[in-house]
C-alpha cells in the first residue's frame, strides 16, 4: 500500500521538477547566448580602427607621418561609430562563422559597403580634412571585405578540414546521379552532416558530355550505364538519387541494379514536395511510395467529379483517418458548399480540422465528433446537414486485431454502416459511397467478412434499394501509407533499428497509393454505371510484401540483411497467403474510365440478407462469439478458413 500511495506523488512532483530544471537550462543559456552576442560585436567593432590603421599603412607603405595619423586618429571614431551602425542592424555578429554561405557573404559585403558610403559621405558632408587620402576609403573597404569575410571562411574551413579528418574512415563512399540543382543542394548538405557521414566520390550525369565536368569539387565520372564499373572501382557502397525527372519506372531499375551490385539506394525527395509539406526538408531520402508498386500510378481525371461536388453538401464519416483526411484534402479542392467530417477520434479531427482550414480559408467546414454505431447521434448531423454525398470510410480494418475484438468490428463495420446508409437515405442523399476491402473477397478474417457483409446490405438490403439514394462500393487494396498498411509498421522498425517483421516469404497483397484510393472513391460516386455496383482499380500484379520490405530499406539508403534484418514471423490471424479482387460468384467488366472496372456479382436474396442481419444482432446481444461467427457464415456462406474466435491472449501471441 504505501508504494500505492507514493507512485503517483513521485511522478506527479517529477513534472514540475524537469520544468524548472528546464527554466533554468533556459535562462542559461540565453545568457550565453547573450555573451557570446556581446562578444562577437566587441571582437568586430574593435577590428574597425585596426583595419583602418592598415589601410593607412598600405597607402604610405608602413611609414605614416604624424599629420596622417593625427587624420587618422581624428577619423576612426566616425568610422568606428559607422560601421556599429551598419553591422548591427545586419546582425553578422549574431551569426555563426562555422556555417558561413554565399548568402552570409553577400550579407556582409552589403554592410560594410553601406558602412564605407555613408563614412564617406560624413566626411564630405563635415568638410574632407585637408590632405586626407582618399584611396584609404577604399583600402579600408576592401581591407574590411577582406578580414571580415576571411576569418568567418578561414573558420569554416577549419571545421571542414576537422570533420573530414575525423569522419573520413568512417563515411560511406556514395555515388550521386544528378547534376542539376536537386545534386547540387545535395552535395552541399553532405558537407554539414557529423552523424553517418557520406562522402561522394562522383556524380552519374544523364546527359554524357557533363561527364569530365566538375559540380562543386565532385567529378561527373560517367553515366547511369557506368553505375556498376564506377561502383566498383572507386569502392563506392550507396547510390543516391537526385534528380526530379527521373520516372518511377527507371527508379524501380536502379533498384535493382543496386541490389545486384550490393549497393544501398537512396531518392533524394523533389524540392516541390519538401516545400509542399510532403517531406519534411532535413531529410536526405523521403519515400517515392510509387516506386515500391511495381506499376506507375495510375492518374485519373477529376473533372467530372468537380462538377458533380461543387456547390452541393460533402459528408465524410472517418473523416480523420489516414483514408478519410486525405479524401477530405481531395474534396476541399473540389468547391463543396459545405464539407461535414465525422469521427470519433478528436484529437486527429481536431488538427486534420485545422490542416484544412488553413488551406481553404473560404470553405464551410464543420468538425463532428460522433460515432457511426450511435444511429441517433448519426441521424442528428445528417438532418441538420443533409449531405448531398456521403463518403463512408470509418471502419475498423486491422485484421489481427479484430480476430479477437468480433463483436466491435461487427458493431462498426457492419451496424455502423447500416446507420450511415439509413440516415443517407431518410434525408434523401444523391450518393452514397462505402469504402471497403479486397479482404472482403471469399474472406478468411473477421474484418473482411464484415467489410463483405457491409457490401450486401448496401446493395441489396430492400429499405435501401427502394431508397432514392444511390449506394455504391470500392474496394481498396492495401493503401500504402494509410494506417492500415504495413508500412507504417515498417517504417517505425526502420527508425528504430529493429528487424522488418514479414510473416511469409510468399506472401503478396495488392497495393496502391493514398492518391489512387482518393481518386477511385471520387471517380466511382459520379460513374453512371457505377451505380449500386461495387468497383475496384486495377492495380496491376501484387507484390510480395518480402519484396517491399527490401524495397524499403533499400530506398532509405541501407542494404537488407547487412544493415536491417527481416524476420519471418509467421501467419497472423485471419491473413491469407494471396489476396483476390473478385471471388467464383464475381466478373469483372471495363467502365467508362480506364483502369476502373465494375464487379458483377450474383447476391443473395434481398430478404436472405434481411433475415441473416436480424441474426447477426440477436448474436450481438448475447455476446457469444460462436454464435457471431455463425451469423457471419450464414451472410457470408464463401467465407474461408480460418474464421474463429480467439482470445485476446491467442490474438496477441499470434500476432507478435
Amino acid at each position: 500500500m504505501d508504494d500505492a500511495v507514493e507512485t503517483p506523488v513521485a511522478s506527479a512532483a517529477a513534472p514540475r521538477g524537469r520544468t524548472s530544471v528546464l527554466r533554468h537550462r533556459l535562462e542559461l543559456g540565453g545568457g550565453a547566448v547573450r555573451r557570446r552576442w556581446a562578444a562577437s560585436l566587441t571582437v568586430h567593432v574593435a577590428l574597425v580602427p585596426l583595419i583602418y590603421l592598415a589601410a593607412f599603412a598600405l597607402r604610405f607603405d608602413g611609414d605614416i607621418e604624424p599629420r596622417y595619423l593625427a587624420l587618422y586618429a581624428q577619423t576612426a571614431p566616425w568610422l568606428v561609430l559607422v560601421r556599429l551602425v551598419t553591422l548591427f542592424p545586419a546582425r553578422l555578429h549574431s551569426a555563426r562563422w562555422r556555417y558561413t554561405g554565399l548568402s552570409e557573404l553577400l550579407e556582409l559585403a552589403a554592410a560594410v559597403t553601406a558602412g564605407t558610403l555613408l563614412f564617406t559621405t560624413l566626411l564630405f558632408l563635415s568638410g574632407l580634412p585637408p590632405g586626407y587620402p582618399r584611396s584609404v576609403l577604399i583600402l579600408d573597404w576592401l581591407l574590411s571585405l577582406f578580414v571580415y569575410g576571411g576569418a568567418r571562411a578561414a573558420v569554416r574551413g577549419v571545421r571542414e578540414v576537422r570533420r573530414l579528418s575525423r569522419h573520413g574512415r568512417e563515411a560511406r563512399r556514395a555515388l550521386v546521379l544528378g547534376t542539376g540543382e536537386l545534386a547540387v543542394g545535395l552535395l552541399r548538405q553532405l558537407r554539414t552532416v557529423d552523424q553517418n557521414p557520406i562522402a561522394p566520390v562522383g556524380l552519374l550525369a544523364e546527359d554524357p558530355v557533363q561527364v569530365g565536368t566538375h559540380v562543386c569539387g565532385v567529378p561527373v565520372l560517367g553515366t547511369a550505364e557506368d553505375l556498376r564499373a564506377l561502383a566498383a572501382r572507386h569502392r563506392a557502397r550507396l547510390l543516391i538519387v537526385a534528380t526530379e525527372s527521373i520516372r518511377q519506372d527507371r527508379i524501380r531499375q536502379l533498384a535493382r541494379e543496386c541490389s545486384a551490385a550490393g549497393l544501398a539506394f537512396s531518392v533524394v525527395p523533389p524540392l516541390p514536395d519538401v516545400l509542399a509539406g510532403r517531406v519534411a526538408p532535413h531529410r536526405r531520402r523521403e519515400l517515392h511510395l510509387e516506386g515500391l508498386l511495381g506499376r506507375d500510378a495510375v492518374e485519373l481525371d477529376m473533372e467530372e467529379v468537380r462538377r458533380r461536388i461543387e456547390g452541393r453538401t460533402v459528408l465524410v464519416t472517418g473523416g480523420a483517418g489516414s483514408i478519410g483526411s486525405e479524401l477530405a484534402r481531395h474534396i476541399a479542392m473540389l468547391e463543396p458548399r459545405r464539407l461535414v467530417l465525422v469521427d470519433q477520434a478528436e484529437s486527429r479531427l481536431y488538427f486534420t480540422q485545422i490542416e484544412l482550414a488553413q488551406a481553404h480559408p473560404s470553405l464551410d467546414l464543420v468538425a463532428v465528433v460522433a460515432s457511426v454505431v450511435h444511429r441517433r447521434r448519426l441521424a442528428q448531423i445528417f438532418a441538420q446537414h443533409r449531405p448531398d454525398f456521403v463518403f463512408h470510410a470509418a471502419a475498423y480494418k486491422h485484421v489481427p486485431l479484430m480476430e479477437t475484438n468480433i463483436a466491435e468490428a461487427i458493431r462498426n463495420n457492419v451496424f455502423g454502416t447500416l446507420n450511415a446508409a439509413r440516415c443517407a437515405a431518410a434525408v434523401g442523399s444523391a450518393v452514397f459511397l462505402l469504402i471497403s476491402t479486397d479482404k472482403a473477397v471469399r474472406p478468411s478474417s473477421i474484418m473482411g467478412a464484415t467489410k463483405r457483409i457491409a457490401e450486401r446490405l448496401i446493395l441489396g438490403l430492400p429499405a435501401l434499394a427502394a431508397a432514392n439514394t444511390d449506394y455504391r462500393a470500392v474496394r481498396f487494396g492495401n493503401v500504402l501509407g494509410s494506417d492500415g498498411s504495413v508500412l507504417p509498421l515498417f517504417e517505425r522498425q526502420l527508425a528504430a533499428g529493429r528487424p522488418l517483421p514479414v510473416t511469409d516469404p510468399k506472401v503478396t497483397r495488392y497495393f496502391m497509393t493514398t492518391t489512387e484510393a482518393v481518386q477511385l472513391v471520387l471517380r466511382a460516386s459520379t460513374l453512371p454505371e457505377a451505380s449500386r455496383r461495387i468497383c475496384m482499380l486495377e492495380m496491376g500484379e501484387p507484390v510480395r510484401i518480402l519484396d517491399l520490405a527490401e524495397g524499403l530499406v533499400r530506398l532509405s539508403g541501407l542494404e537488407p540483411y547487412r544493415d536491417v534484418q527481416i524476420q519471418f514471423t509467421g501467419m497472423r490471424p485471419g491473413e491469407k497467403l494471396h489476396e483476390e479482387l473478385t471471388s467464383m460468384l464475381e466478373q469483372t467488366v471495363p467502365s467508362s474510365v480506364d483502369r476502373i472496372r465494375i464487379v458483377q456479382a450474383i447476391e443473395a436474396d434481398g430478404d436472405e440478407i434481411l433475415r441473416g442481419l436480424t441474426r447477426l444482432a440477436r448474436a450481438l446481444d448475447t455476446a457469444d462469439d460462436a454464435a457471431l461467427l455463425d451469423a457471419i457464415r450464414a451472410l457470408v456462406p464463401e467465407c474461408v478458413e480460418p474464421l474463429k474466435a480467439l482470445t485476446p491472449a491467442q490474438g496477441l501471441a499470434r500476432a507478435g
